[in-house]
């Protein structure tokens, strides 16, 4: 998240003595004067994507401040301009600000009347300027991938999964709630050579204890009260296939060592069977804690861990990679935005300091709500 913010003031004025006393005073307060005696030195210095507000005398040789206006508005209708009248320019510098100029400021004006009017021109182009990265981040980072970011820790993970994805090897992700570990698993499985066949899901933390070996490994007619009829599990759904296993620190712990057996042989026995049926899959298992810690602790298999592990790819909380937000947001905020009847809405001087200043503790799923709430 960029922390530049606008500082410049371009002042045109052909009266030397004016242009030192206001460069003067914008100084002291902190800004960067850019001074010009005549408007197309001005003109030639301002781009449209000049980081500041332009302050110019109506009345000069050559070209004049009313036509400075109209051809810094041609380049970019949301540069603020701010005229210097004098009393016989009042009614021109008015209609100026009803075609668009930020304000007028009357001879002789004093340096607070200046600075509170430079400071809330530069507000403004703040946030117009941070509304066009956010716009343009978002396009870029679309072509990215789904995994958004240009922070070094993102970049390296897509380049991770990439250099993996093909290689059937079973893979581990940590990563805090809201991270994208479900993601990052769809992206493995999309670009690897078992993609041809749909992943397989299973929240482990979303079933009772009494539910996960059935879930896993299936059972046959009459394994159970209550079996009547055959189930597949979701161990053998994902044969050819990818098996992805979420909140696997949830796992009982008798359907772990059952797990790690079915996992070192590639073969499960059902329920009630009586022979193995063997398996060939890959799996991405996902845990919002680190695993090795609680394995230190003896509260998951050993075993397990190190038959899960074989690459652990960790996923950064949103706190560690603050600059990606603004993208982020913007492509959350575009995409609740395509809904009907709905304009995509822009930066606030409120939503951006929620953006820069809150810490995002639910991660990306919680700028993602936040974003629709905007919207």
């Amino acid at each position: 998240m960029s922390d530049r913010q606008c500082s410049r003031v371009a002042f045109i004025d052909d009266e030397p003595d004016i242009r030192r006393a206001t460069a003067q005073s914008l100084t002291i307060a902190g800004l960067e004067p850019m001074v010009f005696a005549g408007a197309e030195a001005a003109l030639a210095a301002i781009d449209r994507d000049f980081d500041g507000m332009v302050i110019s005398d109506i009345r000069m040789p050559g070209m004049d401040g009313l036509e400075l206006f109209r051809r810094l508005s041609a380049l970019d209708p949301d540069l603020p301009v701010v005229l210097i009248s004098g009393h016989s320019d009042i009614q021109t510098a008015v209609a100026a600000v009803h075609r668009g100029a930020y304000d007028f400021l009357a001879k002789p004006f004093q340096p607070d009347r200046l600075l509170a009017t430079v400071k809330r021109a530069l507000e403004k182009r703040q946030l117009v300027l941070e509304n066009r990265r956010l716009r343009a981040q978002v396009g870029v980072s679309l072509e990215s991938g789904p995994l958004l970011g240009n922070s070094p820790a993102i970049e390296q993970l897509r380049q991770t999964i990439d250099q993996i994805a093909k290689v059937d090897v079973d893979v581990l992700v940590e990563g805090e709630t809201g991270t994208g570990k479900g993601l990052v698993a769809a992206m493995l499985h999309r670009s690897s050579g078992r993609s041809a066949r749909p992943m397989v899901t299973l929240d482990c933390g979303a079933l009772p204890d009494t539910l996960v070996e059935s879930e896993l490994f299936g059972h046959v007619s009459g394994a159970f009260p209550g079996a009547q009829h055959p189930r597949t599990g979701r161990i053998e759904q994902a044969s050819r296939s990818t098996l992805f296993l979420d909140e696997i620190e949830t796992m009982p712990t008798g359907v772990q060592q059952k797990l790690q057996r079915a996992l070192e042989m590639r073969q499960i026995t059902p329920m009630g069977a009586n022979a193995p049926r063997a398996v060939d899959l890959r799996v991405v298992t996902a845990s919002k804690v680190d695993l090795a810690a609680l394995v230190k602790q003896g509260q998951f298999s050993a075993p397990l861990f190190y038959r899960l592990n074989g690459i652990t790819l960790r996923i950064p909380p949103l706190r560690q990679r603050m600059d990606d937000i603004p993208m982020l947001f913007g492509v959350f905020v575009s995409s609740a935005a395509k809904r009907p009847q709905r304009d995509e809405p822009k930066l606030t001087p409120a939503i951006w300091r929620r953006l820069k200043n809150h810490d995002w503790p639910g991660n990306v799923r919680e700028l993602q709500r936040f974003a629709e709430y905007v919207a």
